[in-house]
């Protein structure tokens, strides 16, 4: 089981037997399938155990990915233990405050910590991998093409119970993974969301990241931006866009950037709806309106706004 193997390791760690009581607390957060608890001794402060399957590829890749952000200077948390043959990392505990649950307090007071996470995107531009690290497959017109796929199927089809096969045969979707995937050089999180930064020292810390791979650097960006869970007005996504351009000395271009937000919001809302039906987790059902609005602003009066428009129009 894999709260067995985070116990095991984390007495190995420790260096203690298991007569010496060792307690894990469950920690959900996300939707990665990975197993993540906090672990509490009385030997040390706690710190965070996770336990990943091979369900998902990119979940071996979460031990070197933090090797690499830590030492480009990236806020990540720092790895204290592994123990790779059964599959658990010991991860430094950045404590339960992320981006998401201070939501309610006022857009001003937050955006000093929209700052700190853009920051941490402009941070990702100067990291050089070596040239051994091995990545995730770069963003290209394929793996666009897959997150199309993912909201055709999950969203449009499972969730409203409609015939996808119009969109998947629309040359639009096509060419807008073909452009998007013609540049591929920067380093991406690819779900850089307020539930994957935390908040430690008054500065925001990038959990979650093994999805790392080279795409667009405005994918992140709109990922923030476009953030679902936080639901940002056009006043709160124009500040944060002007946050990124005194940050980066430029700001991205407007049919490009809504580009990436529209691709952003399909993967999201497949991601919802997979979620949703195939493990049975309401609290996304929520975000579903929330995004489909925002995917009917940003394809506005583009080549996408008439083949989505039946779709979004179907959501509730």
């Amino acid at each position: 089981m894999p709260t067995d193997s985070i116990l095991f390791t984390a007495r190995q760690f420790l260096g203690v037997d298991p007569t010496v009581s060792v307690t894990l607390e469950p920690i959900k957060r996300g939707a990665s399938g990975r197993t993540i608890v906090r672990v509490k001794s009385k030997q040390r402060e706690p710190f965070i155990g996770i336990h990943w399957t091979d369900e998902r590829e990119d979940n071996e890749q979460f031990v070197p990915v933090a090797h690499l952000l830590k030492r480009s200077r990236l806020r990540v948390p720092a790895i204290l233990h592994e123990n790779l043959k059964r599959h658990v990392a010991l991860v430094e505990d950045l404590g339960d405050v992320d981006l998401l649950s201070l939501k309610d307090r006022p857009f001003a007071e937050r955006l000093p910590l929209y700052r700190s996470a853009l920051e941490q995107v402009d941070r990702l531009f100067y990291a050089k991998p070596d040239r051994e690290f091995v990545l995730m497959a770069p963003f290209d017109a394929a793996l666009y093409r897959w997150e199309q796929e993912y909201f055709f199927e999950h969203l449009v089809e499972r969730h409203l119970g409609m015939n996808a096969d119009g969109l998947r045969k629309n040359v639009e979707f096509a060419e807008l993974a073909d452009r998007l995937g013609k540049v591929a050089r920067h380093l991406v999180h690819r779900d850089f969301q307020s539930q994957n930064l935390m908040v430690k020292d008054d500065a925001v810390w990038l959990i979650d990241f093994q999805g790392l791979r080279r795409g667009r650097q405005e994918y992140d960006i709109a990922s923030l931006v476009y953030d679902p869970y936080m639901n940002h007005s056009p006043e709160e996504r124009e500040a944060l866009l002007d946050l990124w351009e005194e940050i980066s000395d430029e700001r991205p271009e407007p049919r490009l950037f809504n580009e990436c937000a529209a691709q952003r919001l399909m993967q999201a809302l497949g991601a919802y709806g997979n979620i949703l039906h195939n493990r049975g987790d309401e609290w996304y059902r929520q975000f579903i309106p929330v995004a489909a609005k925002a995917l009917g602003e940003v394809t506005k009066g583009t080549e996408l706004e008439a083949p989505l428009a039946p779709v979004l129009a179907a959501v509730k």
